[in-house]
């Protein structure tokens, strides 16, 4: 056994984790809670932020209109901060309000400059973009939307032009607190790959299903909520870019 310790507002909590040398998975070590990234340490990072006061909250819209928005109007190529500038920027403009907008007025709003702290920048996929949350808004209007599960809502926005996998999973995820997908990309990728618990030879783009499941059983050995090991999994991946190169070159793995 190995024990895990968390100090929040001057209590002490405290648990168990199985043994480092023991199987979370067939072939896959629950490794040291302290050794980022192995099984025990993401176990043990979602327990620990669970005890915080305020944990992990990934929705970014007050409404599913306002989700759908924020993320696709972020993802693959762009910036983060830029994808959230542009979300304000239009819900500002009432863009995701009862009256769908135009493709052409979103185009026009989406090529204004945005403004991140004390600079200003554009947003790279104005014409594309606003394409496609027109026909998300304008699909989203019509109703009949399924809600009661992450997956069904992911199947039914993957009907829709400009919408994947990964934008999907991330918003059913985030809308309905769904534990039932994963919002798969590198930084998930790579985790996988040191810890082990993904199938080598896999990528999120011929294989999210199989990685979905591979991620989804991980979530299940551990004892964690996968919404929330993913948000947990993703930002640190993210934030440590030096030392994930560091482990993955040590490991002899490829970085994307």
């Amino acid at each position: 056994m190995q024990n895990g310790v968390v100090f929040v507002d001057s209590k002490i909590y405290s648990r168990d984790f199985p043994d480092a040398l023991s199987e979370v998975l067939p072939g896959v070590a629950w490794g040291l809670i302290e050794a980022f990234p192995t099984p025990a340490y993401w176990a043990y990072q979602v327990w620990a932020n669970e005890q915080e006061p305020e944990p992990l909250n990934y929705k970014l819209g007050a409404t599913l209109a306002e989700e759908v928005g924020a993320c696709l109007l972020g993802g693959h190529g762009i910036p983060a901060s830029v994808g959230l500038a542009a979300f304000a920027h239009l819900r500002n403009l009432g863009a995701f309000d009862t009256k769908v907008p135009s493709e052409e007025q979103l185009q026009e709003w989406l090529t204004l400059p945005l403004k991140i702290g004390s600079r200003s920048v554009r947003y790279r996929f104005a014409k594309q973009k606003a394409r496609y949350l027109h026909l998300a808004l304008t699909a989203l209007a019509l109703g009949g939307v399924p809600l009661h599960s992450g997956r069904a809502l992911r199947d039914w926005l993957l009907e829709l032009p400009g919408i994947g996998y990964k934008t999907a999973s991330w918003i059913a995820r985030n809308w309905l607190d769904a534990d039932d997908v994963a919002i798969l990309d590198i930084h998930i990728l790579r985790a996988g790959a040191l810890a082990g618990f993904f199938s080598p030879g896999l990528t999120v783009e011929r294989h999210y299903l199989k990685l979905e499941a591979e991620f989804l059983a991980l979530s299940k050995a551990i004892k964690v909520r996968p919404s929330k090991l993913d948000a947990l999994m993703w930002y640190q991946m993210m934030s440590a870019p030096t030392v994930v190169h560091g482990l993955l070159n040590q490991a002899g793995l490829k970085a994307a």
